[in-house]
């Protein structure tokens, strides 16, 4: 088994809405967003891990905080069994990278990808001056990108060449751990398998560690070998890939899977989602969070008791009916379409 890369126990990010300094002065409590609400969830050296779940579910706000950009309010992230806190040495930060949703915003636009590449190797003093150069033309060719496009700038590459771009950055510092932030969402459909497909080859040949993050049930399939499921703040299923999608267990998932595009004679089948609007992350729902959207909920069980991630082997999840079988309101030939 592979060991454990990078593990986050327990982990909360929220951020203080405004007005939080007046309703301290009427001696009221803060109102507060829950983004990140005990976050448990382990990456595996080598693997590449899906997460997906609705807008607004955390997805993004997780990556951050593993890359180091926010900072969590209580629990923990460990690094090759090994605390890694906000103040990490440049070590620490070059051994996890990001590559962000959009690469015409995260690129500079005044610097071509030389200066770009070049100023990170500098900074980091990875390499004497006089091997920077080469050190640039190999990070182009590892993303498929000729030479030329180093006297280049952001704006002279369409989407998908820039987000190649965006990735060489992120592969300078030569990571371990790269979490790709819905990298291919503001790309054409045409390109979005050949970046995920790079991807995909960039792990295998520089064994890197992969969280893909994306909202789109068919991007993960891709590329994942798991996939963990995001609703609220909370990871709610775990699985590997062809597991999960042949037998989702949580009823959100089950309601991700139903919506993915598929074609049917004559149109393209798309369902909604979910039922409903997700809740509010500064006020949850008590017991378990997805329960007043959920088709198979009971109370008052569903409404008071906050179901755990249990289950057999490698496939949790939280729901307190995700293990009967088969699950309740389970119906397999729209999950056979759907997948």
């Amino acid at each position: 088994m592979a060991e454990t890369l990078l593990e986050a126990a327990g982990l909360h990010v929220h951020y203080e809405l405004r007005g939080g300094f007046a309703r301290r002065a009427r001696g009221r409590a803060p109102e507060v967003l829950r983004a990140v609400d005990g976050v448990d969830l382990a990456i595996a050296q080598g693997e590449t891990l899906g997460l997906v779940g609705e807008s607004g579910c955390g997805k993004s706000t997780l990556g951050r905080t593993i890359v180091g950009i926010e900072r969590p309010v209580a629990g923990a992230l460990r690094y090759r069994g090994e605390p890694l806190d906000v103040g990490r040495d440049r070590a620490q930060r070059r051994r996890i990278q990001m590559v962000f949703q959009d690469p015409y915003s995260s690129l500079n636009p005044r610097m071509t990808v030389r200066q770009t590449l070049s100023e990170l190797l500098r900074a980091h003093r990875l390499l004497p001056k006089n091997a920077i150069d080469a050190r640039c033309r190999e990070l182009v060719d590892l993303v498929g990108l000729g030479p030329r496009a180093l006297a280049a700038h952001p704006r002279q590459f369409y989407g998908g060449q820039r987000q190649r771009v965006a990735i060489a950055r992120a592969l300078a510092l030569e990571p371990e751990l790269l979490v790709a932030d819905e990298p291919v969402s503001a790309l054409d459909v045409s390109v979005q398998a050949t970046v995920l497909n790079l991807l995909d080859e960039l792990r295998a040949k520089l064994g890197l560690t992969v969280l893909l993050i994306a909202h789109n049930m068919a991007v993960v399939r891709h590329v994942s070998d798991r996939v963990a499921v995001m609703y609220l703040g909370r990871i709610v299923e775990t699985a590997p890939t062809d597991e999960l999608f042949t037998n989702p267990r949580h009823p959100y998932t089950r309601g991700l899977l139903t919506a993915v595009p598929r074609l049917v004679p004559g149109r393209v089948s798309e369902s909604a989602a979910v039922a409903g609007d997700p809740p509010s992350p500064v006020s949850p729902p008590s017991g378990c969070r997805f329960h007043p959207r959920c088709p198979i909920a009971q109370e008052p069980l569903c409404s008071t008791e906050d179901p755990a991630l249990a289950g057999p082997g490698h496939h949790v999840a939280a729901c307190h009916f995700a293990w009967r079988d088969p699950p309740p309101a389970h119906t397999p030939e729209v999950l056979q379409e759907a997948t």
